[in-house]
């Protein structure tokens, strides 16, 4: 079924009016935009407390200074995958989650979505809710509202509502808005990060430097942490699909992995600074506890503010794709009430979060699990968009008819579900966290090969076995 409108008055994408465009295909008419929009449209979820967190487990895991910035720098590389990919947005005129019917089969692509997407998206509304839930409810425990149960989900509940309203809103609110949440969140963080700068032990040195299978291993479960992040963007195709079709895809991959990779080291690197200062003490009673310690009194409402504009930022982009993912799945919704169906779940999730564990508990754990799906998901996209040049034909993706070109076998495609699953087992058996360690983490001594080993066995799976008859229809 062809869901194409050429005329721009069908779907009015402006920030002042809610979009009821889902994933139905955007004809020539109503492209707009220019690849450099999208640097601050990435920069503002970038921007995040969470990179100060992640940044201070690299010191939690034994590294010294210099070598926690060069795990970031290694990191930071991967931003350019989610800008690869995002090109196929604007090449399919669609989301992201309907160009992986190309990879997956029409069959196929729905379980992928619903598992896979879903994780993703799930996993960072709760990280990045939490985040602001803590410090919210740690800000107004110094004001006097001490409640351990009620104040936190009262604050998830605020941002989590403000969050969906922006998803609502949709892509004309987004492009408008985030460069100027990024300014201010720019701002915010740099002027926090003066406060920390003199608290930094420039000096600091591990009481026991870590060497050899040792150091490789935090050297390894850093490098997976910080490489969820860039590896989770598999939904770029959907912030870049009102680009025109003429757009250079590497103008869009340049601009996407600018956007995310700048604060992505910036900030994370300050987390490392900050841990360098910090007492073992300060780490028992939270991160976020410790660092309104650090911070004048005038500071850390605004820190608070920052932390929650950051968020609506991030899962606002999180939701409104996700809602889109709904659709692709085969549920008879609009966009709207489908974001709505996302908040909802995201709150619930967030809340038990809450009452369950801390923030660096939480964030570590997470971020390292999120690989075994969103790796190997990565690097079957990433393989896709290069064997076919960007070269998906939004017509054929719609079509769900049996003999469809993406209809491949039965509905489903081999080559990418053999992939996804052959990267996902490798993933978890290379995983080392503190509550599973694969067999091969434990033969190599808790080095954590997780993120390479994943991404390079789907990939090359994929590569090989989309050449072979098993692929049926739909080869580049």
């Amino acid at each position: 079924m062809s869901q194409i409108s050429n005329t721009p008055e069908a779907f009015v994408d402006t920030a002042a009016r809610p979009e009821t465009r889902g994933i139905e295909l955007i004809g020539d008419a109503a492209r707009h935009g220019r690849a450099r929009d999208l640097v601050l449209v990435w920069a503002a979820p970038g921007v995040s407390i969470l990179n100060f967190t992640i940044g201070a487990t690299l010191i939690l895991l034994g590294l010294e200074i210099w070598q926690a910035i060069g795990v970031i720098l290694a990191a930071s590389l991967l931003w350019v995958l989610p800008g690869v990919i995002a090109a196929s947005g604007p090449a399919a005129g669609t989301s992201g989650s309907v160009v992986t019917r190309a990879m997956y089969g029409i069959l196929g692509n729905r379980l992928f979505v619903a598992f896979v997407g879903w994780f993703i998206g799930a996993v960072f509304l709760s990280l990045t809710w939490l985040a602001s839930s803590f410090m919210g409810a740690d800000l107004l425990r110094r004001l006097g509202v001490d409640d351990p149960v009620w104040v936190p989900i009262g604050v998830t509940l605020v941002v989590s509502t403000v969050t969906v309203v922006v998803a609502i809103f949709g892509h004309g609110l987004i492009l408008r808005a985030y460069p100027a949440m990024a300014a201010v969140l720019f701002v915010v963080f740099l002027l926090v990060t003066a406060f920390i700068l003199p608290t930094v032990d420039w000096s600091y040195a591990n009481p026991e430097p870590l060497e050899g299978t040792a150091l490789l291993s935090s050297l390894s479960i850093g490098f997976t942490i910080l490489a969820s992040t860039p590896l989770s963007f598999i939904n770029s195709p959907d912030i870049a699909r009102y680009l025109p079709r003429s757009t250079k895809p590497s103008h869009i991959a340049a601009a996407t992995a600018l956007g995310g990779a700048v604060p992505f080291i910036v900030f994370t690197s300050v987390g490392v600074l900050l841990a360098t200062g910090l007492s073992e003490s300060a780490f028992e009673i939270g991160l976020d506890a410790a660092l309104f310690e650090l911070l004048p009194v005038w500071l850390a409402p605004i820190l608070v503010v920052g932390v929650v504009v950051n968020t609506i930022a991030l899962n606002a982009m999180t939701t409104y794709t996700s809602s889109m993912a709904l659709q692709a799945i085969g549920f008879r919704l609009r966009r709207i009430p489908a974001a709505i169906i996302v908040g909802i779940v995201g709150t619930a999730l967030t809340i038990y979060l809450v009452l369950s564990s801390s923030l660096l508990e939480a964030a570590n754990l997470m971020l390292q699990f999120l690989v075994i799906v969103s790796g190997p998901a990565m690097a079957i996209f990433v393989v896709d968009v290069l064997l076919r040049r960007y070269a998906y034909d939004g017509v054929d993706l719609f079509d769900d008819r049996r003999g469809g070109r993406f209809w491949y076998t039965g509905g489903w495609s081999i080559p990418g579900l053999a992939a996804l699953f052959a990267g996902g087992a490798t993933t978890a058996a290379c995983l080392a966290t503190d509550v599973w360690v694969g067999p091969v983490a434990q033969a190599t001594g808790f080095v954590d090969l997780s993120v390479p080993a994943g991404m390079l066995v789907a990939g090359t799976i994929y590569a090989v076995l989309l050449r072979t008859p098993l692929a049926k229809e739909g080869r580049p």
